[in-house]
């Protein structure tokens, strides 16, 4: 209503300047620039002419819309302000905001391609190394892990066929493992695709047993990091613990399941437990920690065919591991052992008992082990 008052009083003012009626033409009256555009109204238009008076209040109207947006703009330049997240959006004190939200780091939005892989064809897959323990040190009073050279063959075979270069180590000392796992860490990686490293053993809490002493799991993982191993910077760094994880049986809801006892060295295929906890660590980027079962639980093994995990870890590696994304092959590891149930074991409180494994994923691409071209 405002902008139609000033275009009625701005008519008025431009016919009253160009005199009365009567057919008269009126003298030549020069509009505002702002009204037309910085041109001039001749005398070829007389004053009271309907069409020159449309004329100008159209381009006034026009004029007066267009601009307003900008005089609102610049009245309110000084009130604009960029919010980040980690602060609290300020109120003005009429209730108005025009507040511009970012996050803090200022990072191109091609960086998150949801369907991101890693780069898996340089020359080598790279190295798989498997820690193999069933004997340990008398004073460590813990039991033959029967059946775990099944796991170890199961694995050597099924990561050569991914194209890993596989290296098995059996019962070896702490300071053997440390040994073992440094070289690796300080070698050169720069034509591998990834790392891999398997520990088939008895846990407890962040640690896994060597032949005569506990490992601290960080303490490995920690070699392989940025500062530590710059050749596998941006790469996949896999961790695969087979080892009991708690002192609990999962109850089945339907389904039935078993858990260990140490006992004779007969060939019937029992099921046991490998003993104590393994918690699940953080390691940094591009790291998966893959554990044979959820944290504070039993992990099965049998005494002929190795343990449940690496059983179906093997089969759906040798069924999908070049197609299938590996935390989704992992997720079917999961499912797969979860259906699991004991047949046979001398501990009647185990029988009916269930496993899950878990994942600890720090990977930020996907993963895929596509054939490597001969």
């Amino acid at each position: 209503m405002v902008v139609i008052h000033a275009l009625n009083t701005l008519s008025r003012r431009w016919v009253g300047a160009g005199g009365g009626g009567g057919g008269k033409k009126g003298r030549a009256v020069r509009v505002p620039p702002s009204a037309a555009g910085g041109g001039a109204l001749t005398a070829g238009a007389t004053s009271s002419s309907p069409t020159a008076v449309f004329a100008t209040k159209s381009r006034l109207y026009h004029e007066t819309i267009m601009e307003s947006p900008k005089r609102q703009k610049a009245s309110r330049g000084v009130s604009e302000q960029i919010d980040v997240d980690s602060k609290p959006a300020l109120q003005f004190k009429d209730g108005q905001q025009n507040f511009i939200e970012t996050d803090a780091l200022d990072i191109s939005t091609h960086l998150f391609d949801p369907a991101a892989e890693y780069k898996m064809n340089h020359k080598r897959r790279g190295l798989a190394l498997i820690f193999n323990h069933e004997r340990f040190f008398w004073h460590l009073m813990l039991p033959e892990r029967r059946g775990t050279a099944a796991d170890r063959e199961n694995l050597k075979r099924s990561l050569t066929e991914l194209g890993f270069e596989v290296k098995c180590f059996d019962d070896l000392k702490a300071e053997d493992v440390f040994q073992n796992i440094y070289n690796v860490s300080i070698g050169k990686h720069e034509d591998a695709d990834c790392f891999m490293c398997i520990f088939l053993s008895h846990g407890e809490e962040d640690h896994v047993y060597a032949y005569d002493a506990k490992i601290k799991i960080q303490t490995l993982t920690n070699m392989f990091r940025g500062d530590k191993c710059p050749s596998l910077v941006g790469k996949p760094k896999i961790f695969i613990i087979q080892a009991c994880r708690g002192n609990k049986h999962d109850d089945p809801v339907i389904a039935a399941d078993t858990v260990d006892s140490i006992t004779d060295k007969s060939d019937v295929n029992e099921t046991e437990v490998d003993a104590a906890a393994v918690y699940t660590l953080p390691a940094g980027a591009d790291f998966i920690m893959c554990y044979s079962v959820a944290e504070g639980y039993y992990s099965h093994r049998e005494t002929v065919n190795g343990s449940w995990y690496i059983q179906d870890l093997c089969n759906m590696i040798k069924r999908h591991g070049p197609s299938l994304e590996f935390t989704e092959l992992l997720t079917l590891v999961n499912r797969k052992v979860s259906h699991r149930k004991v047949d046979v074991c001398k501990d009647i409180h185990a029988l009916g008992k269930k496993q899950i494994p878990c994942f600890a994923s720090m990977l930020t691409k996907k993963l895929y082990f596509y054939p490597k071209s001969k």
